[in-house]
C-alpha cells in the first residue's frame, strides 16, 4: 500500500470526510498514520508551534486536529500539558485484546457461514499478496493490507453491527497491531495464521475458524506486550519454550 491508501483508510475511521476543514483533515491524518506506523510513539510531546509551521497554519486547526485524535484514543490531551502520543497501559491492553479476541471469534463464525466461493478466492488472493509482502519484510505493507483484509472479511460477514464495533475499537488497536509485527520473525507466522484461517474458512469449519483467530489474537496481545515492557526486563526473561511470535 502506498501513501494514498494509507490515507483512505484513515480518512474513513476518522471520518475525515464530514469534516468541512480540509487542513483539519490533513493534519489529523498525518498525526494518526505517524502514531499507528510507529513513527510517533507512545508518551511523545506533540507540540502544536511544530506542527502548525508544518502545516504552515495558525494553531486553531492543529488543536482541532489533535482533538479530533483524542476522542479515537490515539492522544492525550490535559490541562498545563502538552498533547502527547496516547501510551496506552498493560491493562487497556489486555481489555482491547479481550474484547477484540471475542468480536474476531464471532466475524470468524460468521464468515464460514456467510463467504461464497467467489469471496473466498478474493480472500486467497489476498492472503497470497500478504505471503509476498511478509516475505520482503515489509511491515508496513503488509500491515496496511491485514487491515484491508479483515475489513473485507467484516463486509462479507454481513453483520453491520458487528463491523460498526469493530470500526469503532479500529484506531485504539491499529499502533498495537502494527507494534505487533515488529518482532522477528513475527511476519511469517502472520500470514500463516491468515492461510490457516482461510482453509478453515473454506472446509467450512466455523469452530476451528473462530478458535483460530481468538489464538491468533492472543498471541499478537503477547507480542504488544513484551515489545513494550522494560528494555531490562526482557533482558532478564527467559523466552518460553515453543513460544510464537504473534499473528
Amino acid at each position: 500500500m502506498g501513501d494514498q491508501d494509507t490515507h483512505l483508510v484513515l480518512e474513513r475511521l476518522l471520518r475525515l470526510r464530514d469534516r468541512r476543514e480540509p487542513l483539519v483533515a490533513q493534519i489529523a491524518g498525518w498525526v494518526g498514520a505517524g502514531i499507528i506506523e510507529g513513527r510517533l510513539e507512545p508518551g511523545r510531546d506533540l507540540n502544536s508551534v511544530d506542527l502548525s509551521r508544518r502545516f504552515e497554519t495558525s494553531r486553531t486547526p492543529v488543536r482541532e486536529a489533535l482533538m479530533l485524535l483524542e476522542q479515537e484514543g490515539l492522544v492525550e490531551m490535559k490541562a498545563r500539558r502538552r498533547p502527547r502520543v496516547a501510551a496506552p497501559t498493560p491493562q487497556d491492553i489486555r481489555d482491547i485484546y479481550q474484547v477484540r479476541k471475542n468480536l474476531l471469534s464471532m466475524l470468524a463464525g460468521l464468515l464460514v457461514e456467510r463467504a461464497d466461493d467467489e469471496e473466498l478466492a478474493e480472500l486467497r488472493t489476498r492472503v497470497e499478496r500478504m505471503r509476498g509482502l511478509a516475505d520482503d519484510g515489509d511491515v508496513d505493507g503488509y500491515f496496511w493490507n491485514h487491515v484491508l483484509l479483515q475489513e473485507r472479511m467484516t463486509e462479507i460477514a454481513g453483520n453491520p453491527t458487528l463491523k460498526q464495533i469493530l470500526d469503532s475499537l479500529a484506531l485504539r488497536t491499529l499502533m498495537l497491531r502494527r507494534l505487533s509485527l515488529t518482532r522477528a520473525g513475527r511476519l511469517a507466522h502472520s500470514v500463516d495464521d491468515q492461510e490457516r484461517l482461510l482453509q478453515a474458512c473454506e472446509e467450512r469449519d466455523g469452530g476451528l475458524a473462530s478458535a483460530l483467530i481468538a489464538g491468533a489474537t492472543l498471541r499478537a496481545q503477547r507480542a504488544v506486550e513484551e515489545q513494550l515492557e522494560p528494555e531490562g526486563a526482557a533482558r532478564g526473561r527467559k523466552p518460553a519454550r515453543g513460544r510464537r511470535a504473534a499473528s
